[in-house]
C-alpha cells in the first residue's frame, strides 16, 4: 500500500520491530488516538520477531502496511525499508516501545515547519511519570569516543563530558547536534538523498551518524520540547544483554572509523577492552551477578572476532 506525497500532512510512520510484544499494540494504538491520525500512514517493519507481536495488527483511523523479514536485518536496513514504502513528504522514525500523546506528532511537525532549514526534528522523551529522558547529544570527537569507550565519562564526569546533554532539563526547544532514533522526522527528499540510514550500522550510532550527515548537508537538527512522547527504553534489546554490548560497541568502533579513521577506531577499541569490559566485569562481580559478568565476557569475544571486518568497513565509509 502506497499514499500519495502531495499532501504536506502526510507522514509516513516507520516502526521497526523485534519482539516488542504488547508495547507494538500499545504505540499503535497511540498513534491511531493522535489528532492527526488520519494523516498517518504507518509502516511496521519486522524483524524475524518469534513473540508474534507483529502478526494480527490492526488499528483503526490508520492505514497500516507490514513488512515481515524472515531474518534479522538490523534497525538501519528495516527503517530504509519502511521508509521505500511510503510516498509521503515526511518520515517519521519511531520505537515500538513509545507511546504518542494526542498531539505529540502534531507538534513536533509544526516545529518542522517553523524552521526552513530544518533536516530532523527529535520530540521530548518522558517517562510514565513525566520525567524527562537527556536524549540530545553531542556531536562525537573522536577524544569523546574514546573517553566514553573506557567509561572516562562515568568515571570523571567533571573532566570527561557525557555523549548525552545531561546538563540540560530539555524543557525548551532548540537546535542540537543529534536526537535519538526513537523518534526522529525529518523530510522525504533529504532522507533520500543522504541515501537513508547507514545499513552498516545494525543497531546504535545509526540516528548520530545521520544527525552528522545531516549537519553537513546544511540542515539544521532540532529539539521539539512541546512535542511530548512516552518512550520506555530499551524495550526489546534490554533481552540481550550479551549482543546489546556487542553491537552498542561495534557501532561506536564504526562510526569512530567512519568519521575519524583507523587509528581513533583502534584507540576506541583498546578502551572498551582494557577499560569498560574489565569495569563491567568487576561491577558485576561486585554486585553478585556473574551472569551479567559472562554477558560481558561473550560481548568482548564477540567484538574480538568481527574487529578486523569492522575495521576494513569503516575506513571504506
Amino acid at each position: 500500500m502506497t499514499i500519495a506525497g502531495d499532501d504536506p500532512r502526510r507522514i509516513d510512520v516507520v516502526i521497526v520491530n523485534w519482539n516488542a510484544g504488547d508495547q507494538l499494540r500499545t504505540c499503535i494504538r497511540s498513534l491511531a488516538a493522535s489528532a492527526n491520525a488520519a494523516d498517518l500512514h504507518v509502516v511496521v517493519v519486522d524483524n524475524a520477531s518469534s513473540d508474534g507481536s507483529a502478526e494480527g495488527l490492526d488499528a483503526e483511523r490508520l492505514a497500516l502496511t507490514v513488512l515481515s523479514n524472515p531474518d534479522n536485518l538490523g534497525f538501519g536496513k528495516a527503517c530504509n525499508q519502511g521508509a521505500a514504502l511510503g510516498r509521503s513528504g515526511t518520515i517519521l522514525f519511531l520505537n515500538p516501545d513509545t507511546e504518542a500523546t494526542r498531539d505529540g506528532i502534531p507538534a513536533a511537525l509544526a516545529a518542522f515547519r517553523s524552521r526552513p532549514d530544518a533536516g530532523i526534528v527529535g520530540a521530548r522523551l518522558v517517562d510514565e511519570d513525566g520525567t524527562t529522558h537527556r536524549t540530545c547529544a553531542r556531536t562525537p570527537t573522536a577524544c569523546g569516543l574514546v573517553a566514553n569507550a573506557a567509561m572516562l565519562d562515568r568515571l570523571l564526569p567533571r573532566l570527561v563530558r557525557q555523549h548525552f546533554m545531561t546538563e540540560w532539563d530539555h524543557a525548551d526547544s532548540r537546535p542540537v547536534d543529534a536526537v535519538m532514533g526513537a523518534f526522529l522526522m525529518m523530510p522525504r527528499p533529504l532522507f533520500e538523498g543522504l541515501g537513508g540510514f547507514d545499513e552498516r550500522f545494525f543497531v546504535y550510532f545509526e540516528d548520530t551518524d545521520l544527525c552528522v550527515r545531516v549537519l553537513a548537508s546544511g540542515r539544521s537538527v532540532n529539539h521539539a520540547a512541546d512535542a511530548v512522547v512516552l518512550h520506555r527504553g530499551q524495550g526489546t534489546t534490554g533481552q540481550v544483554r550479551d549482543r546489546r554490548l556487542f553491537y552498542f560497541l561495534r557501532s561506536q568502533v564504526l562510526f569512530t572509523a567512519k568519521h575519524h579513521g583507523r587509528v581513533a577506531a583502534l584507540a576506541v577499541l583498546a578502551g572498551a577492552f582494557l577499560g569498560q569490559m574489565p569495569i563491567r566485569i568487576l561491577h558485576a562481580l561486585a554486585r553478585r551477578s556473574p551472569g551479567e559478568a559472562v554477558a560481558v565476557l561473550r560481548a568482548g569475544r564477540m567484538l574480538a572476532s568481527a574487529t578486523p571486518r569492522l575495521l576494513r568497513a569503516g575506513s571504506g565509509a
